[in-house]
């Protein structure tokens, strides 16, 4: 099969990588009050979209074992012969290269080393480590990939200010119920491979019930802009029906009317965190909120 340029766009998992760039791109529109510069938006979110790509593509090299034998995953380049191992890791090489230069020379340096400090948490501490180790990898490893609102905070700023990291709480905890919804339906594909999954390990009932658990527990953080006044009512609006329709999701799969329900409230839990932060978003621009005491930064220094 003759190499394309698609097999290359397949690794760096484009959908994805898609969200990760929107909510990083959220982080940088909140950060200011009003247009962010153009130079850190647009180098900003090229330097973060490659490092993303950068480490999509080292998750397809190192889960190529896991990835032929699950039916979601077997169309994979790697899988299929369609590329090489030695092709992938040049290119994630190249993305990350491209990543961190672009970010030094046109961002901050903050901003590189954070991004840096997710790639490798993703691609080699969850990819490589968490993800074959313990039913909890995806709440420890969900860190990594929780960054990316800071990541657009800091490439604007040159700050981690608390606000950027209750951004990062919130899709921190968002992580476990969308994650193990997919685990649910796909556990049979889990359980094959040989991955330690929630569902495989303590069984689907119990995943069930952590699925629950960690959707009250988000409702009640995504509350927290407006009770830290980061936003205004009409988020607090928009995050109490997006939260009373995951709650809708997480109670129902209890008792799911078929197997396939699992994914109805994966897929609902895209569409919420898109809509979560369109909210924050339009709330910051229709309804500015009232500005509290300053809080406490963390700024880089580079040296003199």
């Amino acid at each position: 099969m003759s190499l394309t340029a698609d097999q290359y766009w397949q690794l760096t998992k484009p959908r994805v990588v898609a969200l990760i760039v929107f909510t990083a791109v959220v982080g940088m529109l909140l950060a200011v009050p009003g247009i962010p510069p153009w130079r850190a938006l647009v180098f900003g979110s090229l330097g973060i979209w490659l490092a993303a790509a950068s480490a999509a593509a080292i998750n397809h090299l190192i889960d190529q074992r896991i990835d032929a034998v699950m039916a979601r995953t077997q169309h994979r380049p790697l899988p299929t012969g369609s590329l090489r191992p030695h092709q992938v890791l040049v290119f994630a090489i190249i993305l990350g290269a491209l990543s961190m230069g672009l970010l030094v020379w046109q961002v901050n340096a903050l901003t590189a080393w954070l991004t840096f400090g997710s790639l490798i948490g993703y691609a080699i501490v969850y990819t490589g480590w968490l993800k074959r180790a313990t039913p909890q990898n995806i709440v420890i490893g969900g860190l990594a990939g929780a960054a990316p609102p800071a990541l657009g905070w800091t490439a604007v700023t040159g700050e981690l200010h608390p606000h950027a990291l209750l951004l990062v709480l919130i899709i921190f905890v968002w992580t476990p119920p969308h994650f193990w919804a997919l685990a649910i339906y796909r556990r049979e594909d889990y359980s094959r491979a040989q991955v330690p999954m929630l569902p495989v390990t303590h069984g689907v009932e119990y995943t069930r019930w952590h699925v629950l658990a960690y959707t009250i527990l988000l409702v009640i953080v995504t509350l927290l802009p407006w009770l830290t006044r980061m936003s205004g009512l009409f988020y607090l609006g928009g995050a109490v029906i997006l939260g009373a329709g995951f709650l809708y999701y997480a109670i129902r799969l209890m008792k799911p009317p078929g197997e396939r329900f699992a994914m109805e409230v994966f897929n609902y839990s895209i569409i919420y965190l898109m809509a979560l932060f369109a909210f924050l978003l339009i709330d910051h621009y229709i309804a500015p909120p009232v500005q509290a005491q300053p809080a406490a930064v963390i700024e880089f220094q580079p040296d003199p």
